[in-house]
């Protein structure tokens, strides 16, 4: 049972949505030295070895491999870690960093409308108005470039960030119905199904890497150790200390965040439509999870 959220919760819920923010930059520099499917495979991979090692370290035990639970973990896998994260280092390519962020928040608006059809979790008349002004900003965040593929690769990378945000809401769904496993653990056995399935295709598409120039090599360690191994065992120890609903609170983060690096760090040129697109995504976020925020606040 998750009690009230201390000073080291709302420390924690910061510093994850700090971290996923900046994730989006960090992609963007690792992508000026390697290919996209390097930059996936070696994201997974390194926060593979790093998540197994703390795993022994912490004594963790093993999973019961059913065949319903490798079922679960190659799925999830899949959909959680080697799908998104091919898709958002390729569509990085031809989008600012800065849209990659904002897309990931349209993530809770897609679980809403999964829970409902596969799930007993059904959308009452304000989930249904959040996730229908989520939708619609996130339509303003694509913009007219959707109505223009075949003439660039802009409108195909703004679809790839998108296609990742709902790859990742799948992978919740599926990871509700899981059968039970220690957090750490899955996190460690998911990243591994991701290696597994991203390294052929980096070698089969892009060859064996060679060692890139030191700021996009050091972006592509950085990936693998920080925003996904590190913030997943914050992400674990914030949930099991303070509830999946205070975790929710990272959602209104990243956005900005990203926008605020994809600005700073990288001087990309922001239009207004991102700005549009981010109020009406967070509007829609904040109406439809807003009995989990009052109880929050309460």
């Amino acid at each position: 049972m998750a009690s009230q959220p201390t000073l080291k919760n709302w420390l924690s819920i910061a510093a994850l949505g700090l971290i996923w923010g900046a994730t989006f930059m960090v992609v963007a520099i690792a992508l000026e030295g390697y290919g996209p499917l390097t930059v996936a495979c070696a994201r997974t991979t390194l926060g593979a070895v790093a998540l197994l090692s703390l795993m022994q370290f912490l004594r963790r035990p093993w999973p019961d491999f059913t065949p319903r639970m490798i079922k679960y973990l190659v799925v999830i896998g899949l959909l959680n870690t080697a799908l998104p994260f091919a898709l958002l280092s390729w569509g990085q390519q031809f989008v600012p960093s800065a849209f990659a962020g904002i897309s990931m928040a349209a993530l809770p608006l897609f679980v809403l409308p999964l829970a409902h059809v596969f799930t007993d979790e059904k959308m009452s008349l304000r989930n249904t108005l959040g996730v229908v002004l989520g939708f619609v900003g996130a339509t303003v965040l694509i913009g007219p470039g959707v109505l223009q593929i075949g003439t660039g690769m802009e409108p195909l990378g703004q679809i790839a960030c998108v296609a990742a945000s709902l790859s990742y809401a799948v992978s919740s769904i599926m990871t509700r119905r899981c059968p039970p496993i220690d957090p750490v653990v899955m996190s460690a056995l998911l990243l591994c199904v991701g290696s597994a399935a991203l390294m052929p295709a980096m070698l089969l598409i892009e060859g064996v890497p060679s060692l890139g120039a030191t700021r996009p090599t050091v972006a592509i360690i950085a990936l693998g150790l920080v925003p996904t191994a590190f913030a997943a065992l914050l992400r674990v120890a914030t949930i099991q200390t303070a509830g999946a609903i205070f975790m929710t609170l990272v959602n209104y983060q990243v956005p900005v965040w990203s926008m605020i690096f994809g600005a700073w760090i990288l001087s990309e040129v922001l239009p207004l439509r991102f700005f549009v697109a981010l109020a009406l995504i967070l509007t829609g976020l904040m109406i439809s999870q807003w009995a989990s925020l009052k109880r929050l606040l309460a």
